[in-house]
């Protein structure tokens, strides 16, 4: 399957689009006033430890104190599960303890940073791992002989006597011997210099960043079936260019500079597919749609069979309904970057042939997915539950904020509701405080209803309570707001 990735440069924010045979399949986003901060190295200190959940709090100098856990300390050289190999948290780290640590997740929400103290330094084809002498190679190179090989081609490259240990990435399954040494002097070079900077820097000092976007796009994403790189700021293309002909050679004749006056995202569409992808429903060429809602604790997608009718019986419509939407929800999953808990409802189906192949073709669409996604099996109610590893934000975070409106409820109440919560509040307000009169101030709409539907119950309030009622329409209320004033 061929692949283009599209760099857009602007002052203020790059993005990055992978387009398989023309379909937006990822979209990464970096703002120059929000840069994600994954992989990023710092000194910082313990501020509490949390005996009770063997973790304790890191202040590195963000806004909010980062989370490490017990189990993301140092890896353990204890061989089995005993408690020798897990001591508790205050045996590891105490209050004011100076720490380095590396960044696993970016702040989300209310939460703050996910830390590590196992380092790792990503390359090309590897990944050094300091503190450990582990030589491991990419689960998702499965054969077993092609591993071993692997596994003594980064033995052999490696100097006699050195220390650290490193991870094998999926795209170094073809690498040479000799890009393997390059990537192994490149890594060595860096964590020298991160050394030394740990030796002398203060708290809370930013000891290693990783790459701006648009290089992490050429060292992450260029394989063998990528057939372009296309840049559209000559600044980029020539620091892209540079880092290819280092540390990727054979991708410097695919990397072009895009000087068209037509911008490079809408020439392949996927300014629309992002706004798409912003949106509550998906919609299947066959007339079937999703439903996404995504919340804090997890991702929910509701397959429906829409306008489709199908050809033959119920059950092959919901079949092909569901197989069209296993497809999809694969890419979207790429496409909105979601991660932690997804649940899936797929459409009901009595066949359990057909919930088989279903199952199956949702399995194989993830295997293109490049973050790690773990799926059980089709429950009884047809629910398939996945979880994605979450490393940054959604692109829905990334892109929006939540309405202060109804404070991300999605739902408003309706004029109805505010005008007899307006009625109950100046009952109280009579009750508890003499006026002269009543001042109601709210939006237009609820303003309206007062005058006209509610106009009787007005009447009759203001005879109850023996005072009148004003109106006044404020232009910058929302429908749910509203003040009674008391005059």
């Amino acid at each position: 399957m061929s692949e283009e990735i599209l760099i857009n440069v602007t002052p203020q924010e790059t993005r990055v689009a992978v387009v398989e045979n023309g379909v937006l399949q990822e979209v990464y986003i970096e703002r120059a006033r929000q840069r994600g901060i994954v992989g990023n190295i710092y000194k910082g200190k313990v501020v509490r430890i949390l005996p009770g959940m063997q973790a304790a709090f890191v202040d590195i100098g963000l806004e909010r104190t980062a989370f490490l856990h017990a189990s993301d300390i140092r890896p353990s050289s204890t061989p089995d599960n005993s408690a020798a190999a897990n001591p508790p948290i205050h045996q590891l780290l105490q209050d004011g303890q100076e720490i380095v640590v590396q960044v696993l997740k970016d702040p989300f929400g209310t939460k703050g940073a996910r830390l590590t103290m196992q380092l790792t330094l990503p390359a090309r084809y590897l990944v050094y791992l300091p503190y450990s002498q582990h030589i491991g190679i990419s689960q998702r190179i499965g054969d077993e002989a092609t591993r071993e090989r692997l596994r003594t081609l980064v033995k052999s490259a490696m100097a006699e006597g050195e220390e650290g240990g490193y991870i094998l990435r999926t795209l170094g399954e073809t690498a040479t011997e000799e890009e393997i040494e390059t990537d192994i002097r490149y890594l060595r070079r860096v964590w020298t210099s991160c050394q030394e900077r740990i030796r002398t820097a203060s708290v809370h000092t930013l000891i290693h960043e990783d790459l701006p976007l648009a290089l992490r796009a050429m060292r992450d994403l260029v394989r063998a079936n990528v057939e372009s790189i296309r840049i559209d700021s000559r600044e980029i293309f020539n620091k892209a260019r540079d880092f290819a002909i280092e540390f990727i050679p054979e991708a410097a004749a695919r990397i072009e500079h895009y000087p068209g006056e037509r911008p490079i995202f809408d020439l392949y569409s996927v300014e629309d597919e992002i706004q798409k992808a912003l949106e509550h429903k998906v919609t299947l060429k066959s007339g079937g749609y999703l439903i996404m809602d995504q919340t804090e604790a997890m991702t929910t997608i509701d397959v429906n069979t829409g306008a489709y009718v199908g050809r033959k019986n119920l059950e092959e419509t919901l079949f092909k309904t569901n197989l069209e939407a296993a497809q999809t929800i694969a890419r979207q999953l790429r496409l909105r970057n979601l991660g932690g808990m997804i649940i899936i409802d797929f459409i009901d189906m009595a066949e359990p042939e057909h919930r088989r192949q279903v199952l199956r073709a949702l399995e194989k669409a993830l295997l293109r997915d490049r973050t790690k996604v773990y799926m059980t099996e089709m429950s009884s109610l047809g629910l398939v539950e996945l979880t994605r590893k979450r490393t940054r934000d959604s692109l829905e975070h990334v892109l929006c904020q939540t309405c202060p409106v109804c404070q991300g409820r999605g739902k408003l109440k309706t004029p109805h509701t505010v005008c007899y919560e307006i009625f109950r509040e100046i009952l109280r307000e009579a009750r508890q405080y003499g006026a002269n009169e009543y001042l109601v101030l709210a939006s237009q709409v609820v303003i309206d209803l007062l005058l006209d539907e509610e106009a009787s119950s007005l009447v009759k309030l203001q005879e109850f309570i023996g005072k009148p009622i004003q109106l006044k329409v404020e232009s910058v209320y929302s429908q749910e707001q509203y003040d009674v004033v008391l005059m």
